[in-house]
């Protein structure tokens, strides 16, 4: 798989695992309409837009063009960014009292 497929092919699947469409990131980018999908025709993205999609999904630009394996707990990054503050706050609690029965 070439470098350019391998980025869209993990595009794709950080869309697929936010549960949003291309068109809504898009949107919350700042990007053009069918901007992302552009990139399955075999356009390379810019260095800033790399970056500025590794940001946002939470991996880094290596991950993302195919250099690394390593996704930086990406799914980890997403189920997270998807609670709301009540939720973020219940699962702090959790994590506190796990550890100090942990120890």
């Amino acid at each position: 798989m070439g470098k350019n497929q391998q980025f869209y092919h993990r595009l794709e699947e950080l869309i697929r695992l936010s549960k949003k469409s291309a068109n809504q990131i898009e949107r919350e980018l700042g990007y053009p309409r069918n901007a992302l999908h552009n990139y399955k025709n075999g356009v390379e993205p810019s260095g800033i837009r790399l970056i500025e999609l590794s940001r946002y999904f939470g991996v880094t630009p290596e991950y993302l063009i195919g250099i690394s394996e390593d996704s930086n707990n990406i799914l980890t990054k997403i189920i997270f960014d998807r609670l709301n503050d009540y939720q973020k706050k219940d699962l702090s609690v959790i994590c506190q009292e796990w550890l100090i029965s942990s120890k």
